[in-house]
């Protein structure tokens, strides 16, 4: 390479010539040598101050670590609130699955399901072959929020469905209770059916309101469904009788009783003595007549008799 010197009024003043080892050897030193050595000076010129002035290099260490120690508190701080919220939540949580657990005691009796079906005591049986991925991945703290918050929602859906299941398994048990069911009596036999008849006292064919179940005098008369007496007293032709209102439109009858047990008012069980068996009335023996109404009209008993639950 040739590099030409000129001058302004003498014109071309010399001829230079460079090789390639100093053209590169130019280059370096004006690329990288001069500016490493400006560093080296600012570097040594920055030690000197420092080592020449010991209590800024301390004011500076200082202000660094106070500076980390902000950063410190800051990022516990965080970590605390983020703990108490989990901490919150999982409170919750607990607080559902034991409401849920309740619930679900209940619903397996009210379900007359086996205890050993479903155990709330236990935890679900689970299991399954070791997985080809033994070690898995670990969780991230944004995975494990998310699935607690989908955690939380579940557990609240379920206790809403269980109260729901609850309350319907309620109503159908009530329901249940109101609506007549088997006999009347606990021991004796059906003596007269529903329908046309040959009346015992005039031999004429008459129709008969309800069924006759007799038995021992003194015997128990019981309540076919739960319900609120209506009448207990003597009426024509029944001798004593007891009336029950089991609602939705039933009515049940219990006649010709020796003693009414139960008075006008009062609420009655399933099964519940209302009367003692006799022969009151226009009666040929012990034994009770036992009517059905629905809807203020007198139906056939024998199909409440013979219904199970």
């Amino acid at each position: 390479m040739n590099i030409v010197l000129m001058t302004r009024n003498k014109g071309c003043a010399g001829l230079m010539t460079l090789s390639k080892r100093k053209v590169i050897a130019l280059v370096l030193g004006v690329f990288v040598i001069l500016p490493a050595g400006f560093l080296y000076t600012g570097y040594n010129m920055g030690l000197s101050y420092l080592k020449a002035n010991p209590d800024d290099m301390a004011m500076a260490m200082q202000s660094e670590l106070d500076a980390q120690r902000l950063q410190i508190d800051e990022a516990t701080r965080v970590a605390d609130e983020n703990m108490n919220a989990l901490a919150l939540r999982l409170g919750q949580l607990q607080a559902h699955v034991i409401r849920m657990d309740a619930l679900g005691q209940r619903l397996t009796k009210m379900a007359k399901l086996d205890k050993g079906e479903f155990n709330f005591d236990k935890p679900p049986a689970q299991g399954g072959p070791v997985s080809s991925d033994s070690h898995g991945n670990s969780m991230s703290v944004p995975d494990f929020i998310k699935s607690l918050n989908e955690l939380s929602g579940q557990i609240k859906d379920r206790s809403q469905q269980l109260s729901v299941l609850e309350t319907m398994m309620m109503t159908r048990n009530l329901q249940a209770e109101v609506i007549p069911t088997g006999r009347p009596i606990t021991r004796g036999w059906l003596s007269s059916y529903f329908g046309i008849r040959t009346d015992p006292f005039t031999g004429r064919r008459v129709h008969h309101s309800g069924v006759d179940f007799a038995g021992k005098e003194g015997s128990d008369v019981v309540s076919v469904a739960a319900g609120v007496v209506t009448f207990s007293g003597k009426r024509s032709g029944y001798g004593n009788l007891v009336e029950i209102n089991h609602g939705n439109g039933y009515f049940t009858r219990y006649g010709h009783n020796k003693q009414n047990a139960v008075k006008v008012g009062q609420t009655v069980k399933k099964g519940e003595v209302v009367a003692i068996m006799g022969t009151t009335g226009r009666s040929t023996g012990p034994h009770v007549h036992f009517e059905v109404m629905r809807n203020g009209r007198q139906v056939d008993p024998k199909r409440y008799i013979h219904a199970t639950r």
